[in-house]
């Protein structure tokens, strides 16, 4: 069963997107946008990459 926290989060493919998006692109919009996307998502890049540690500890 999904945590229902969890469950109000877009899939991980999407977020690790955003992360690359924010991280590896040479233009600085795309980065803005991947920035921007997760922390209106997360509130905030902390939560950000603690969802995305968890998700990968728990898909081992």
């Amino acid at each position: 069963m999904l945590d229902s926290k969890q469950s109000q989060y877009p899939p991980l493919p999407l977020v690790r997107t955003w992360v690359w998006m924010m991280i590896e692109s040479d233009n600085p919009d795309i980065r803005e946008k991947g920035k921007s996307n997760l922390i209106a998502t997360f509130g905030s890049l902390a939560k950000a990459n603690d969802y995305v540690a968890n998700q990968l500890a728990s898909n081992k």
